[in-house]
């Protein structure tokens, strides 16, 4: 059976597309994978035809990205850092938001037929749709959720930032944390929760899990409306931004203090967390997409063939509502 641009791609270990460019512009190609390219084409008798040059490039300049929901702070600086280095390589960008959406993996596979490659940004379709997308051609950068075998991911480095923030919220005299964040929801807050809680038994003390099932401000405003004074512990560790904000504004209303009264800690360092003075654990989010989106140039054009995992820092950002003037006895 005479063989086929995908065989050709299978054996060497690249794209179809760069299969394609290596046979059509050879000087566009990196010169270790155009020589593997031309030798497995060479053992395989593959002659390509002008049709199938065609087909098989399916070059679209434009990349996507699938994200959960756009209305957070959060996401919308990933996308935000993935659109500027996109743009800077000269390649559109389609959004596709899952919110809502019973078919998601069938949208994104839609999708994947009018890009070149794919961004997937946290628990957004099955990794049995991720790896559909990868066997069919499909270049897969994951972003903020497990890393699977041969596909490249970026995220931030949670346990660190959150064993150093269960430190700092400790060393303030809290014996009774409430981390508040639901570690069934996606693997980001799984790790969150796991640092803070090494840390908060290797110092003795208490801790409890809140599980909120959002994670906005409403739902920060929702867990302090059900607070009495009597439930409060020294220290609400919050799995993002946005619900430590609402709780900050709702307790203010209650005259509950902060940090007197309890101390408040969010995650993210969102623009809104830096005025209401919140301690925080900054992730760089838009190097997050701006990663991803090199990652993801790199796979369409050839430029490597080797699997990528990128772990980014993250780092403790105290503020006002953990600096309390009267410290409790600390947990040691």
């Amino acid at each position: 059976m005479r063989a086929t641009i995908r065989d050709v791609a299978r054996e060497a270990g690249v794209s179809i597309a760069t299969v394609s460019r290596t046979m059509r512009d050879p000087g566009s190609v990196r010169v270790e994978t155009r020589e593997r390219v031309e030798a497995v084409a060479s053992r395989l008798e593959y002659v390509p035809s002008q049709l199938g040059r065609q087909l098989a490039e399916r070059r679209h300049a434009a990349n996507g990205i699938v994200f959960p929901d756009l209305s957070g702070p959060y996401f919308a600086e990933v996308v935000l850092g993935y659109e500027a280095v996109a743009g800077e390589l000269g390649r559109s960008v389609l959004i596709l938001s899952t919110a809502g959406r019973d078919d998601a993996d069938r949208a994104v596979a839609a999708m994947a037929e009018r890009c070149d490659g794919l961004v997937v940004l946290g628990q957004t379709i099955s990794d049995a749709a991720v790896t559909a997308m990868v066997r069919r051609g499909t270049p897969v950068v994951l972003v903020a959720r497990p890393s699977l075998d041969g596909i490249d991911s970026v995220r931030a480095h949670n346990l660190d930032g959150a064993r150093a923030l269960a430190h700092h919220v400790l060393d303030t005299g809290a014996t009774d944390v409430a981390f508040v964040g639901d570690p069934g929801s996606g693997p980001d807050v799984a790790e969150r929760h796991a640092g803070v809680a090494a840390v908060v038994a290797e110092r003795g003390a208490r801790l409890r899990l809140w599980p909120v099932t959002e994670m906005d401000e409403a739902a920060g405003e929702h867990l302090a409306a059900g607070l009495g004074t009597r439930d409060l512990p020294d220290a609400l560790v919050c799995a993002n931004d946005e619900m430590a904000l609402g709780l900050l504004g709702a307790l203010a209303e209650r005259g509950v203090r902060v940090p007197d009264d309890v101390v408040v800690t969010g995650w993210d360092d969102v623009m809104a967390a830096r005025y209401a003075g919140l301690t925080t654990v900054r992730q760089p989010m838009r190097e997050i997409g701006a990663t991803a989106a090199r990652l993801l140039d790199e796979r369409i054009s050839g430029a490597r063939v080797e699997v990528a995992h990128e772990v980014l820092p993250t780092t403790l950002v105290p503020r006002d509502t953990t600096s309390s003037p009267t410290p409790r006895k600390v947990a040691r």
